[in-house]
């Protein structure tokens, strides 16, 4: 395993991390997690990413029961906060009261006296962002999160937090966005503003809810229990992707793959760890061979002519304006 910085900080991180978004607690036994979560200490994973909301706060259990007995120290273990995690006003968004309340009921369910990184899961345009920070700042003081992150925050949002975090002296280090071959949108004004803050990218979803492996064929139903037939909800992400033109494009992908030795969900992983922005991709998976096969993309390097190849096979079916989003 390779380690990289998380911006400009001096925390360490593998550059492949493990993420529980979908899986842990909802579509994955507890069994099967456990074990996706011991091969990915094998192959050298320390950076672990989930979140309050994940399968209604039973991902972050599942992960707490899954490290318990792991050297604390040796680990990364990184959550976020924004969406609801209850039924009362007060439980969501990022005002202080939900910050703190959740930062303490997350720590209870990993099992740990801190996190390494807590993220803003999203912007709040409800709460004025210097209660936010000041919120993170303290949680910071005290000892339960050591850095500050957010997730899929624009450019101008990232300018704005890096200021007060500043004023602050509140560590905010990363930011957590989608990011793969077919989804680029970070590039243009995302990526830029991070470089100029210190801020280095945590990015899920690198192989695109799977369509990058190749499984998906054109003119073919989705395989039976894929990501594409799921309906806890992975399936509406992936159907922008679930488009013939895509699919074709993709499965031009498996010549450069087999070029260079890699499976394709290597190569996918491989390219976004060649952007210097990015400090770590983020990898799911429901069987442990899964996680195997992906941390191979850990220290890869792609040659220039390869990244050409790669975009002159997708060409148009790139998506990189910024005004589109997403809902991880």
């Amino acid at each position: 395993m390779e380690f990289r910085r998380l911006g400009n900080s001096g925390l360490n991180i593998s550059e492949i991390a493990y993420g529980n978004w979908l899986t842990h607690g909802s579509q994955v036994e507890e069994d099967a997690a456990h074990e996706c979560v011991r091969a990915a200490l094998d192959v050298g994973i320390t950076t672990f990413d989930t979140a309050d909301v994940y399968a209604q706060t039973r991902a972050e259990s599942v992960l707490g029961r899954a490290l318990a007995g792991q050297r604390r120290e040796g680990l990364e273990i990184f959550t976020k906060v924004y969406f609801p995690t209850g039924e009362g006003p007060n439980d969501r968004g990022l005002g202080r009261k939900h910050i703190i309340e959740s930062c303490n009921a997350s720590l209870k369910r990993l099992q740990t006296d801190y996190v390494d990184l807590y993220q803003a899961h999203r912007f709040d345009h409800t709460v004025p962002l210097e209660e936010t920070m000041s919120a993170f700042a303290d949680l910071v003081r005290q000892g339960k999160a050591l850095y500050i992150g957010v997730s899929e925050w624009t450019a101008e949002q990232l300018t704005r937090g890096a200021e007060l975090a500043r004023e602050l002296s509140v560590p905010l280090i990363s930011n957590q966005p989608q990011y793969s071959m077919l989804w680029r949108v970070i590039e243009s004004q995302v990526v830029p503003a991070s470089e100029r803050e210190g801020i280095g990218q945590i990015v899920w979803s690198p192989i695109a809810q799977g369509v990058l492996t190749g499984k998906y064929r054109p003119g073919q139903q989705p395989p039976a229990g894929s990501r594409a037939t799921d309906e806890a909800g992975g399936s509406t992400m992936i159907s922008r992707w679930m488009d013939d033109e895509v699919l074709e494009a993709v499965q031009q992908l498996k010549p450069i793959a087999d070029d260079l030795g890699l499976s394709m969900a290597q190569l996918a992983v491989a390219w976004v760890l060649q952007n210097p922005n990015v400090s770590a991709a983020i990898i799911g998976a429901s069987r442990p061979e899964q996680v195997r096969d992906n941390a191979g993309a850990a220290g890869v390097r792609l040659e220039e002519d390869v990244l050409r190849r790669i975009d002159e096979v997708l060409g148009d079916v790139v998506t990189t304006d910024p005004r589109q989003t997403s809902s991880h």
